[in-house]
């Protein structure tokens, strides 16, 4: 029998129980839940990561949806508890889905949803504040600071790299990758090299647009290239960030060999998925190349780290917090309630996965529409015409 586990209880008289596998910021998601007749129950078990048979103990009897985190895998096992107890909704509190068996879902008719739209910005500030950290050695200085071994300014005192004028490399110019291209542009006024399997039309204008701006006020001109391989922006660019999407085929993408074509000084920057890059190879090649730097928000064994890249001084890590904002996390939370709450209400899909606005503003009502559901098509689930 399963050991009870923890939860913090919200309108017990609720007509649809809810589970959340985790608190989650604000309180905005958790009212919309109430006012649509949802009794709301919050685990608080004091594990970072919860086990299968913990959120099997959760669903119980008797539960209409859950909303998971990405440290959770659901497949075969949990759809299957979710749905022998009327369960038909779930929603990861994360964009990404690498921890969901869809086919299992399909299988056993439960929703899937997930929260595009709302990090985009916020992962790229991410992804750019790694690569100034990398490039000016922020963090080894501030531990030198502290460690109280600072005596007097010297010449050689933490020199980094200047990135005005050098080249910033995006590999997946989608739209996370698309912003963090046009603030390292714009913001450092670096030149571009993409690639991407299909044409980011809109980056190029933009690159091309404030290139004449610079021009025009006098200044060097930033220029765009579109690669026609990965390889090639890997040679050519002095800092390079990761946005690709993990799957077979770009699983250890950055491996010992792309590694070897990277310049000596480069900075390597990843926002998107841990095994996309081989940890292995990365520690080797950290040890054989100070002057090379990495900026990491994900990791091949999240949460642990490969032997050797905590003592590497010439990587920047940090605790998977590229959506970690306020205003993103809030965001997070809304959409997947209301993922959960539209299909348990038998809304639509929303037309566009991609424009969150409407669901986030606080003033009026959200749609009537559930925001992103990846399995809309497999389940045959209408779209919303509004």
């Amino acid at each position: 029998m399963a050991k009870p586990v923890s939860v913090e209880v919200w309108n017990p008289n609720g007509k649809y129980r809810v589970i959340s596998t985790k608190p989650m910021p604000g309180t905005r998601w958790i009212n919309l839940l109430i006012e649509q007749d949802c009794r709301v129950e919050i685990c608080t078990e004091k594990k970072t990561i919860l086990s299968v048979e913990d959120i099997i103990a959760l669903i119980g009897h008797k539960c209409h949806g859950v909303i998971g985190q990405l440290t959770e895998y659901w497949g075969e096992t949990l759809f299957g508890a979710l749905r022998r107890a009327g369960g038909t909704a779930f929603s990861n509190m994360a964009v990404g889905y690498n921890n969901v068996d869809v086919n299992a879902a399909n299988k056993y008719g439960v929703a899937v949803g997930n929260t595009p739209g709302v990090l985009t910005e916020t992962t790229a500030e991410l992804a750019a504040s790694l690569s100034l950290s990398a490039a000016r050695r922020i963090v080894e200085a501030d531990e030198f600071m502290r460690a109280g071994l600072y005596d007097g300014w010297l010449p050689h005192l933490f020199v980094g790299n200047l990135l005005k004028g050098q080249t910033v490399g995006v590999i997946g110019a989608g739209r996370i990758g698309s912003a963090y291209a046009r603030m390292m542009v714009e913001g450092f006024k670096m030149n571009l090299i993409y690639y991407d399997l299909y044409q980011a039309t809109r980056l190029e204008k933009f690159v091309t647009a404030y290139g004449d701006f610079l021009k025009a006020n006098g200044e060097q001109p930033v220029y765009w290239k579109r690669a026609s391989t990965m390889d090639e922006v890997l040679r050519e660019a002095d800092v390079i960030s990761l946005h690709p999407v993990l799957d077979k085929t770009t699983y250890h993408l950055v491996n010992k060999e792309r590694l070897a074509m990277m310049k000596k000084e480069a900075i390597l920057v990843n926002c998107s998925r841990g095994p996309v890059i081989d940890e292995v190879a990365l520690v080797e090649h950290l040890k054989q190349n100070p002057m090379f730097r990495v900026g990491l928000d994900v990791f091949e064994d999240e949460p642990f780290m490969k032997p050797g890249l905590a003592e590497m001084k010439n990587a920047v890590v940090v605790p998977h917090i590229a959506s970690a904002s306020k205003w993103t996390r809030e965001g997070m939370a809304t959409l997947a309630a209301l993922n959960v709450l539209g299909k348990i209400k038998g809304y639509p899909i929303w037309v566009d996965p991609n424009r969150v606005e409407p669901f986030l503003n606080e003033n009026v009502p959200p749609p009537a529409a559930c925001p992103s559901i990846v399995n809309s098509k497999a389940l045959g689930l209408p779209v919303s015409k509004l």
